[in-house]
């Protein structure tokens, strides 16, 4: 077995990645405060084709030198958008029939692996802030609040981590 050379992993371009058809799947960061965590989510939705990236609240927004060290270019390719209320925000993704989804640790919250999303809808993800999580208000206006199943002592995963596994699922489920 032999690593592969970074000229044969068929990357694409960004205008590649600008035409090619998108995972009906956008990421809601309600006010991530680590620039490097925000940079991480951009490498990881770039990877999987997400739609778009709402930065909300106290989020920064490209460019930024902290969130280029992570992203790695994803910035240019990834769509993007900065809105000041995630809960506005998340009415008008409703308005748009756009599923929301609370990525949170909640009294009758879905688990991640029993969630699987409908053929043809589109859905955004909200992932909340580091210390706070998801605001209350935003979680009791989304359609669903998925919890990552976790069986240790710690019982959080840091805000990139849970999105990373959280967008794989629902990429994996969604491309059946």
């Amino acid at each position: 077995m032999r690593k592969l050379k970074n000229n044969e992993l068929g990357r694409i371009t960004v205008d590649e990645f600008k035409s090619v058809e998108k995972t009906p799947l956008i990421v809601v960061l309600d006010n991530i405060r680590s620039l490097n965590n925000i940079g991480s989510v951009f490498r990881t939705s770039d990877a999987f084709l997400v739609e778009k990236i709402y930065l909300c609240g106290i989020s920064a927004t490209p460019p930024n030198k902290d969130i280029h060290k992570t992203a790695l270019g994803a910035t240019e390719s990834v769509t993007w958008e900065y809105a000041e209320d995630t809960l506005e925000l998340v009415k008008k993704l409703k308005a748009e029939n756009i599923k929301v989804l609370s990525i949170e640790q909640a009294e009758n919250s879905t688990k991640l692996n029993t969630f699987f999303p409908i053929e043809n809808e589109k859905y955004a993800i909200v992932m909340g802030n580091e210390v706070k999580g998801v605001q209350q208000e935003v979680v009791n206006a989304s359609d669903f609040c998925i919890e990552i199943p976790q069986l240790g002592t710690k019982h959080s995963l840091n805000i990139s981590v849970t999105t990373g596994v959280v967008i794989w699922d629902l990429f994996c489920k969604m491309k059946k």
